[in-house]
C-alpha cells in the first residue's frame, strides 16, 4: 500500500507539472490548434447554475456523458452504476434499484429509514430529490451527470456539506430527433429506451422519454422446507417523462412531468454470507442463492412521479428564472432482512445457515408523501466585470411512514399465508425550508477572476412516531410508545474562490466554503425505544487545483487538493443490538486527499481516460461509542455497559474512518474506432476500482468489505442510413464476475449483500434526425 500510495502521488505531481509546461508551450499554437479535428470537446456544465466552460469553473467537478454514460448505464443498471465511475464518489444501497445513498469524500450517511436526509444533495432538472426514494429515479435520455465536491451551499443550499450530484436529462427543440434502443441479456433481460422530441408550432416544442426494463426472477431458495427456483431478483419497471418547451422573443417556459413504476424484489439479504473471523464469503452461497423463510413474500412497489414548470424572462440586463416544482412518492418494500431460516423454532430443530438468534422479516411503508419547492432568481447579464445571481427558495416536504413486523410461522387468517403482522410503528414528519442566496462575480483583471457567495437558511421539523404493536415484548419496552421532536436551526453559508489563467490553456483555482445541514429525526421506533435528533453539522471546506489543456489540445488533466473539518458531523449507529438506527453527533471530522481527471487522445483512433482520487477521513472524539455487532470480531477498543438484555459491548470511535469511505476510487476507459465502408468499428472498456471500505461506524473483521474492482467491455458497428444513425452491439459488466460483499447486517448474524454478478447483453440502437 506505502508504494501504491507513493507511485500515485508521483503520477499526480508528474501529471499536474506536466500539463502547466505543456499547456505554456502550446498555447502560441492556437491556431493550429483551432484546425485540429480530433481534440477533446469543451464540456459545458451548470454548476453554478449557469452554462460555463468546465474548465473555467472555480470548483471540483467531473462530468459523465456521451459514450462513458452509454458504456456504464448498460445492462439495465440503476443508478448504482455511478459507484466508483468519478473520483471520490462511491453509491450504495440496501433496498436495491431505490434508495441509493451517495458518499463524496468519503461524507454521506448510511441511515436506512425512509427519512433518512444526506449530506450529498441530488439534483434533478433544477430541482431537488430530497427524499431517499427520489433518489432512485431510472436513467434514461440524460444529456449530462455532474458531480460537484465538497460544500455547495451557497447555491444550491440545504444538505449539501459533502456535494452534490446534479442531472440534467435532454430537452425539447425546434428540430426533430431521437432514438430507440432495446437490449436484451443475461437473466432474461430486457431492456428498452427512447424519445422523440420536435416542434409542435414555431414556438412550441415537445419530448417525450420512455424507459421499460424487466428482468425474471433467478435466485433459488434452498432453505430446508421451502425449496423453490427462481423466487427473488426480478423487476419489472416503467418511466416516462414528458416536456413542453415555450420559447418566445424574450421568455421561455419549460414544463416537465415524469414517473416511475417498479414492481420488484428487494435486495437479497444472505445470513451469514461473511464466515466469522473473516471477511471472506460463506462457500455455501453463489450469487443467484439463499436461504431464506420468507422469500416469497418478499417485494419492492414503488411509484414516484413530479412536476415542474421552469419560467425565464430575457430582461435587457437581468434574467429572472422561476422554479416550481412538485414531488410525491410511495413504496411498499418487505423482506426477510434476518437472510436465514428456522430461527427460535426449537420445537422444529433446525436453523441456517449458522446461528439465527432470531427471526426479521419487516416491511416499510410510504403511503403519503410530497414535497414542494420554489426557487426565484434574477441574475445580471452586464458586459463589465461584475455580474451577480440572487434568489429565494421555499422548501415544503409532508412524509407519513409505517413500519411492519412479521412473525414468519403465524398464520394471517386475513391473507391466507403465513407471515401474520405482530408488530406496527407510525411516523408522520413536516418539514419547512426557506432561504435567500447571492453568488458575485468580479474580473479583477484579464487573467483574474473572483466569486463570493452567502446564503442564509432556515429549517425546522415537526416529527411524530407512535408504535401500537411491539414484536419484541421480551426487550422489557412497551407495546405502545410515542414520542415527538420539533428540532429547527438557521446557518449562514458562504464561499469564496478565484481562477487565475495561467496561460491559455491552464487555470489554477482555489477555493474555501462553508456549508450546511439541518437537524435530523430517526424515530423509527418498531423495534426501538427512543426518537433520536442529531443537531446541525457544519462544514469548512478549502482546496485548490489546476484544469489544463495539453497536447495541443489533445489531452486535459485537471488536478485538485482538499482538506476539510466537520464539526457536529451527524452519524447513524446502524444495528448494534437491534434494526433499529441512532443518530449521534461526532465533535469533529477530518477529511484530506486529492482527486486526478484526465482525457487522452491518443491517435485518431484511439481514446482514453483515467481519474483517481485519495481520501482519508478520520472521526475526533474520544467520548463517542456505538453497540456493535451481534457475533462479529470487534477490532476497536470496547468496553462494557449495563443494556436491556444484560451487559452490552460499546466500540470507541475515536480515530476511525468513516463507513463506505473507501481511500482509493481509480477508473479507467480505452475507446478504439476503426472507419470501415459505410460505418465504423468501435471496441470501448473500462474498469473501476474502489479500495476497502467498513461497512458500520465501528471496525470489525467480518464487516470489512474487499475492494471492489470491476471491468466492462463493449463493441459493435456504428453505420447511417439516410437520415438515421443505427448501431448493434455486444456489451459485458463485471467481466471477471468478480463476487464482493457490499453491505451488511449486523444486528442479528453476519449477513451480507453481494454486488451484481457479470451480465453479458446485445443492444440494438437508432437515432434518427
Amino acid at each position: 500500500m506505502k508504494a501504491m500510495k507513493r507511485s500515485t502521488l508521483a503520477t499526480l505531481i508528474n501529471a499536474t507539472l506536466f500539463s502547466a509546461v505543456a499547456g505554456t508551450s502550446f498555447s502560441a499554437l492556437a491556431e493550429e490548434e483551432q484546425a485540429k479535428s480530433n481534440q477533446l470537446e469543451v464540456i459545458q456544465i451548470t454548476a453554478r447554475k449557469r452554462v460555463e466552460n468546465a474548465q473555467e469553473v472555480p470548483v471540483s467537478v467531473s462530468a459523465l456523458q456521451g459514450d462513458n454514460l452509454n458504456a456504464y448505464s448498460s445492462a439495465g443498471m440503476d443508478i448504482r452504476f455511478m459507484n466508483a465511475k468519478i473520483p471520490s464518489l462511491s453509491v450504495e444501497s440496501s433496498f436495491g434499484r431505490t434508495f441509493p445513498r451517495f458518499y463524496v469524500r468519503g461524507l454521506g450517511n448510511t441511515d436506512f429509514d425512509l427519512n433518512a436526509s444526506q449530506p450529498v444533495s441530488l439534483v434533478v432538472d433544477e430541482v431537488v430529490q430530497e427524499n431517499p426514494i427520489l433518489k432512485g429515479f431510472p436513467v434514461f435520455d440524460i444529456a449530462r451527470i455532474e458531480v460537484l465536491r465538497g460544500p455547495q451551499g451557497t447555491l444550491f443550499g440545504r444538505n449539501t456539506p459533502a456535494g452534490l450530484v446534479k442531472f440534467d436529462t435532454v430537452k425539447p427543440s425546434q428540430e426533430f430527433d431521437g432514438y430507440a434502443a432495446l437490449s436484451y441479456g443475461s437473466r432474461g433481460a430486457v431492456d428498452f429506451e427512447g424519445a422523440v422530441g420536435g416542434s409542435v408550432t414555431d414556438r412550441l416544442s415537445t419530448r417525450i422519454s420512455a424507459l421499460w426494463q424487466e428482468q425474471e426472477d433467478y435466485i433459488d431458495v434452498k432453505a430446508p422446507g421451502f425449496e423453490q427456483n427462481d423466487v427473488l431478483g426480478g423487476y419489472s419497471e416503467q418511466a416516462v417523462r414528458l416536456q413542453f418547451l415555450y420559447e418566445g422573443d424574450d421568455f421561455t417556459g419549460l414544463l416537465n412531468y415524469h414517473y416511475r413504476d417498479l414492481d420488484g424484489r428487494p435486495i437479497a439479504f444472505r445470513a451469514n454470507l461473511i464466515e466469522a473471523g473473516s471477511n471472506n464469503i460463506n462457500p455455501l452461497y453463489d450469487n443467484d442463492v439463499v436461504y431464506h423463510d420468507a422469500a416469497s413474500r418478499s417485494t419492492q412497489q414503488v411509484e414516484t412521479q413530479g412536476l415542474s414548470l421552469k419560467l425565464e424572462w430575457d430582461l435587457p440586463e437581468h434574467t429572472v428564472t422561476s422554479i416550481t416544482a412538485w414531488e410525491s412518492a410511495e413504496i411498499y418494500s418487505r423482506a426477510d432482512v434476518d437472510g436465514g431460516y428456522g430461527a427460535n423454532l426449537d420445537f422444529v430443530g433446525y436453523q441456517g445457515p449458522g446461528l439465527i438468534p432470531f427471526a426479521s422479516e419487516t416491511a416499510d411503508v410510504i403511503p403519503d408523501h410530497n414535497q414542494y419547492t420554489q426557487e426565484l432568481r434574477l441574475s445580471s447579464n452586464f458586459s463589465g466585470d461584475y455580474n451577480y445571481q440572487v434568489g429565494l427558495f421555499l422548501y415544503e416536504e409532508d412524509l407519513t411512514i409505517e413500519s411492519y413486523s412479521f412473525d414468519t410461522f403465524a398464520y394471517d387468517q386475513g391473507l391466507g399465508q403465513y407471515g401474520a403482522q405482530n408488530g406496527y410503528a407510525y411516523q408522520d414528519q413536516d418539514t419547512s425550508a426557506w432561504a435567500i442566496f447571492g453568488s458575485f462575480d468580479y474580473t479583477v483583471s484579464d487573467d483574474l477572476k473572483v466569486t463570493a457567495g452567502l446564503r442564509y437558511s432556515d429549517d425546522e421539523k415537526e416529527f411524530y412516531a407512535k408504535r401500537t404493536k411491539n414484536p419484541t415484548p421480551w426487550n422489557g419496552s412497551p407495546d405502545v410508545l410515542d414520542d415527538t421532536a420539533n428540532p429547527s436551526d438557521s446557518h449562514v453559508s458562504w464561499d469564496l474562490s478565484a481562477t487565475y489563467k495561467l496561460t491559455d490553456d491552464v487555470n489554477l483555482f482555489g477555493r474555501i466554503a462553508n456549508g450546511f445541514r439541518a437537524p435530523s429525526v430517526q424515530g423509527r421506533i418498531l423495534f426501538g425505544d427512543e426518537v433520536t435528533v442529531a443537531e446541525s453539522e457544519t462544514t469548512n471546506s478549502i482546496e485548490a487545483g489546476i484544469k489544463s489543456d495539453v497536447l495541443d489540445g489533445q489531452g486535459r488533466v485537471n488536478a485538485t487538493v482538499f482538506y476539510y473539518q466537520m464539526d457536529d458531523q451527524q452519524l447513524t449507529a446502524v444495528g448494534g443490538g437491534a434494526n433499529f438506527n441512532r443518530l449521534i453527533n461526532t465533535d469533529k471530522t477530518t477529511g484530506y486527499g486529492f482527486e486526478l481527471d484526465t482525457e487522452w487522445v491518443l491517435t485518431d483512433e484511439l481514446n482514453a481516460t483515467f481519474n483517481l482520487s485519495y481520501n482519508n477521513t478520520e472521526l475526533e472524539d474520544d467520548s463517542l461509542a456505538v453497540a456493535v455487532c451481534a457475533q462479529c470480531t470487534v477490532t476497536d477498543p470496547t468496553y462494557m455497559v449495563n443494556g436491556a438484555n444484560g451487559p452490552e459491548a460499546r466500540a470507541i470511535l475515536d480515530g476511525n474512518s468513516l463507513p463506505h469511505a473507501p481511500e482509493w476510487i481509480a477508473n479507467a476507459t480505452l475507446r478504439y474506432t476503426k472507419e470501415l465502408e459505410g460505418g465504423e468499428f468501435f471496441v470501448y472498456g473500462d474498469m473501476s476500482y474502489r479500495s476497502e471500505i467498513d461497512f458500520f461506524l465501528y471496525k470489525s473483521v467480518e464487516f470489512e468489505g474487499e475492494a471492489l474492482f470491476e471491468t466492462g467491455l463493449r463493441t459493435g458497428y456504428l453505420w447511417f442510413s439516410g437520415d438515421n444513425e443505427y448501431e448493434v452491439s455486444a456489451f459485458v459488466r463485471n467481466l471477471f464476475d468478480e463476487q464482493v460483499v457490499i453491505g451488511g447486517v449486523d444486528f442479528n448474524n453476519n449477513t451480507g449483500m453481494l454486488n451484481e454478478a457479470r451480465f453479458i447483453g446485445a443492444e440494438f440502437k437508432v437515432k434518427f434526425f
